[in-house]
């Protein structure tokens, strides 16, 4: 299964960040997140890109 998280603000980064702990790992189910502008500019700051 294929889940997308669209929006990455709180509610978003949280409840994903509970679905890709639980499911990801499995190898079953894959998690992707959609940001845009500010959050999208922070998350690759953080990540290093």
């Amino acid at each position: 299964m294929k889940i997308a998280i669209i929006g990455m603000g709180g509610i978003g980064g949280y409840f994903g960040g509970k679905l890709a702990r639980a499911y990801v790992p499995s190898g079953a189910h894959q998690v992707y997140f959609v940001a845009r502008g500010e959050h999208l500019a922070k998350i690759k700051e953080w990540a290093g890109n």
